[in-house]
């Protein structure tokens, strides 16, 4: 069939992520193209939007190639037989859907409720987002949510927005840039007003990373006028943040109790499991098979920035197309190694101590002193093992650190550490969910 004949030569020529998310995706309407018009079936609006806006001329200059004919290349949603003219008469719901699509900003269509994992560290702001989804301007007005890079806020935010896109709402989302920067344009151009329609129009307004209004005292009174409008108007606000309002340093104080007006919830670094969980689900959306040992791997040595890690899995994915190779355990840990080396020069053995006490409720100094205690023994193993693991220490160098006689000690510390975490696989997992939490408490 030429239509998907053309949709594999445009594989070629872009990311695999935007082919697997999107492209894959279309059906080719053979009976309902024509020379001059190339109809594409879409399974939801988002992606119909996304592809047009994207690659509607590139998939049009690719019919040109293969046929001689440069065709309009239409994008509709549905998988039935349509006519690629326009619909005459009365608005349907797609038409309306469409009008709302064309005022609003280019949201990420994988984003969904659907596709994010949830967890305790983030069940809380999973629950608000949805509530303000389903019922926005009535429940929580604003929506602040926190917490640090790559944990899930953008996430939330377009997932919030691609809801009630499919509503029909006119949603913008946009970053805090973004807006100082339309401000400043229309500011310079003397076309204010036509900023203000935009963004006091709207049914509901995502500010993303709102802590860069500090000490931008034009763009926080504009705002400051925004917020009042569109609240007024029971349109609903929501803001992400690196950190709670309180702390946004050079905040006008009326902006501040503004945004505190709704609710407030955080996002916290992902325990081991929700990485885990979260790491596998972004090798489904991705379509990408990692062993569960790799995975583990990835979960215990990459931090919590989401971001970073969807990164890393597509580099492996990439290297191993390139190479023409399985990924395997040893074949990821060469891939990232320059990643966790970085990582990892900040941690030091007194980090890891820290953090075992506290874990394993045991004192700092009772690791560190000659008791023989047989839990103070384990404690001391185990963080000799991590700091192996995570650190460039040497085995003379802990012998010199635990005031061991020589390094044959730290070796058969080491030893019996392995040989349990070959014998126990809830001592394995304990050892990697410890890894974890020093890796974050020093990357954070």
């Amino acid at each position: 069939m030429l239509g998907q004949e053309i949709l594999k030569l445009l594989k070629q020529e872009i990311p695999q992520i935007e082919y697997e998310r999107y492209i894959k995706q279309l059906r080719y309407d053979e009976e309902a193209s024509r020379s001059d018009i190339a109809l594409f079936h879409a399974p939801n609006p988002l992606i119909a939007r996304w592809v047009k806006t994207r690659y509607a001329e590139k998939l049009s200059h690719l019919f040109e190639i293969k046929t001689g004919v440069k065709p309009e290349v239409q994008v509709d949603v549905g998988k039935g037989k349509k006519s690629p003219q326009a619909p005459r008469g009365g608005e349907n719901s797609e038409t309306l859907h469409a009008k709302a699509a064309n005022k609003s900003t280019i949201l990420n269509p994988s984003y969904t409720f659907e596709s994010f994992v949830v967890g305790s560290s983030n069940q809380f702001a999973y629950t608000a987002a949805q509530r303000v989804a389903e019922k926005p301007g009535e429940l929580y007005n604003p929506l602040f949510i926190y917490g640090g890079a790559g944990l899930g806020k953008t996430h939330l935010l377009h997932a919030i927005g691609n809801y009630n896109l499919a509503r029909g709402k006119q949603v913008i989302f946009t970053t805090l840039e973004q807006f100082m920067n339309q401000f400043t344009h229309h500011l310079r151009n003397h076309t204010m007003d036509r900023f203000r329609d935009k963004f006091r129009s709207c049914d509901i307004l995502l500010l993303d990373d709102i802590q860069f209004l500090s000490r931008k005292e034009e763009t926080q009174k504009e705002l400051f006028h925004t917020f009042n409008e569109l609240h007024g108007a029971k349109k609903q606000i929501v803001m992400t943040s690196d950190q709670h309002p309180k702390k946004i340093a050079g905040l006008e104080e009326r902006l501040r109790s503004r945004f505190e007006w709704g609710l407030i919830v955080d996002i916290q670094p992902p325990e081991l499991e929700t990485k885990i969980a979260i790491i596998k689900k972004k090798c489904e959306l991705n379509g990408i098979h990692l062993d569960n040992d790799i995975v583990n791997y990835i979960a215990a040595n990459m931090g919590n920035n989401i971001r970073e890690i969807e990164g890393i899995i597509i580099q492996l994915n990439a290297f191993a197309n390139m190479m023409n190779q399985r990924i395997t355990l040893d074949f990821a840990k060469n891939v990232v190694k320059n990643q966790i080396k970085e990582k990892r020069e900040n941690i030091t053995i007194d980090d890891i101590v820290k953090v075992v006490s506290r874990e394993l409720n045991v004192k700092p100094s009772e690791i560190t002193s000659k008791s023989r205690s047989r839990n103070i023994v384990a404690a001391r193993r185990i963080v000799i093992y991590l700091a192996r693991s995570l650190t460039p220490n040497s085995m003379p160098s802990l012998a010199q650190y635990f005031g061991m006689k020589d390094h044959t000690a730290v070796s058969h510390a080491m030893k019996k550490i392995n040989e349990m975490i070959e014998n126990d696989e809830n001592f394995k997992t304990k050892i990697e969910e410890l890894s974890h939490k020093i890796t974050s408490a020093t990357t954070e």
